[in-house]
């Protein structure tokens, strides 16, 4: 007679959290109970708008499949750009899963529209870290300074608004006037569409024809419109943040006037070619199904994002934005002020992570960054910022950067399981 087997029960362990964690986390999510709603109106809207889309444009089964060798007659592919260039109100799009990153999707965006002898103005005050070498100011090999393109800046006011004054100065004789809208690594504020709108009628009433591009990274579906809506030449950003809905494997996308965004396609792959080349393999199905999604993981990303201000604003944690700030992206910095605070948070991020729980982060020296940054991200797609991550760089005031969220309650978890780590390293800072 075959031997019956009876398992063992397995006991799995559960999050176990400091009382007092657990007694500020409950303040903080009734407190942000009243957010959550607008949060929700925001992704019904764009969710609406990103069906929409997909239905004018007849996305067939055909679309997802993909292609190979030099891709022409990509009807996935060419359908795609359509469906983007619908959502964000713009005449023409590129998106590609071979571009590697929201930097490299910036820099095929830079290179594509700015020639020798022109000048590039930022009117955000210094670009994101990884910009700094694409424009020159830092020491890099083949940046926009070694093809003979100049730079200038124009800071944000004390209060983090536009200068409206000085941009009306220094866009003049600009090609390009170039707006991040998130932090990056600063404790500025992200920009709402709003904001972009005065900064851009500045720019285009100093001179009409500049060329106004928006870095959208951490931006999209966080309100019901995007920078394109607002007069915005270009906006461009990366697939493994907002828009990729945390299914996308990888990828960038530049959105705009059609004249630039096919200027943008020959950098891309190569004058002559553009657009008509660029097999897509088997990619199509993740990047048309992470759009579909991006609305609500955005939301939930958002939700994490009021969760985590209204936590460690009870905690008494200086945090940007402030529970009362309008939010442009989905990114929460917390000035933790020391670097033990700083990877003891990181790691417990990852502690909490679905992927790779079981490691502890450190910091290194990352590519395009001049400090040592920490980076906690458990993620399915290797740094997908949509998913719950954390990082910094290993400098003053050591502020942790938190964003992403695929579902809310396991956004919650993760923050929590931050706090626990600091709190048994001996880093958490309780003040109620």
């Amino acid at each position: 007679m075959a031997e019956i087997y009876d398992p063992v029960p397995v006991k799995v362990k559960g999050f176990e959290f400091e009382e007092r964690i657990l007694k500020a986390a409950a303040k903080a999510e009734e407190a942000a109970l009243p957010k959550f709603a607008e949060i929700d109106r925001v992704a019904r809207a764009n969710g609406e708008r990103v069906l929409r889309a997909f239905i004018n444009n007849k996305v067939s089964a055909a679309c997802l499949t993909g292609t190979t060798g030099y891709g022409y007659g990509d009807v996935g592919r060419d359908t795609l750009d359509a469906v983007f260039a619908e959502i964000f109100g713009a005449k023409d799009a590129l998106v590609r899963a071979s571009i590697a990153s929201g930097t490299a999707a910036l820099t095929t965006a830079l290179f594509g529209v700015l020639r020798t002898g022109d000048k590039i103005v930022t009117l955000t005050g210094r670009p994101y870290d990884t910009l700094e070498e694409v424009i020159g100011l830092r020491d890099s090999d083949g940046s926009l300074a070694d093809f003979g393109i100049s730079y200038d800046q124009v800071e944000l006011t004390s209060q983090g608004k536009p200068n409206v004054a000085e941009i009306f100065q220094k866009v003049k004789g600009a090609k390009v006037a170039y707006i991040q809208r998130s932090r990056g690594y600063s404790l500025r504020p992200s920009l709402s569409v709003d904001t972009l709108a005065e900064i851009i009628k500045a720019a285009k009433g100093a001179q009409p024809d500049v060329i106004v591009m928006v870095d959208n990274c951490y931006g999209e579906f966080v309100e019901k419109l995007e920078p394109t809506h607002v007069g915005a030449d270009l906006a461009v950003g990366s697939l493994i943040k907002n828009a990729g809905g945390g299914i996308a494997h990888s990828g960038g996308y530049i959105v705009g006037r059609e004249d630039l965004v096919e200027k943008c396609s020959h950098r891309l792959t190569a004058p002559g070619v553009g657009r008509e080349a660029g097999a897509t393999m088997d990619e199509n199905r993740a990047l048309y199904q992470g759009l579909f999604f991006a609305p609500e993981v955005t939301a939930n990303a958002m939700k994490t994002a009021v969760f985590t201000t209204e936590l460690f604003n009870i905690l008494g944690y200086e945090v940007y934005p402030s529970p009362d700030d309008v939010r442009g992206d989905i990114i929460t910095s917390i000035v933790l002020g020391s670097p033990g605070a700083l990877t003891a948070f990181c790691r417990g991020i990852q502690k909490g992570s679905p992927i790779d729980s079981f490691v502890s982060p450190e910091p290194w020296d990352m590519p395009g960054y001049d400090d040592q940054v920490i980076m906690a991200a458990g993620t399915f797609n290797n740094g997908a910022s949509i998913e719950l991550s954390a990082d910094g760089p290993l400098r003053e005031p050591y502020a942790a950067y938190v964003q992403g969220g695929l579902t809310y309650t396991t956004g919650k978890l993760g923050i929590l399981c931050g706090l626990q780590e600091m709190f048994e390293k001996g880093e958490l800072k309780l003040f109620f």
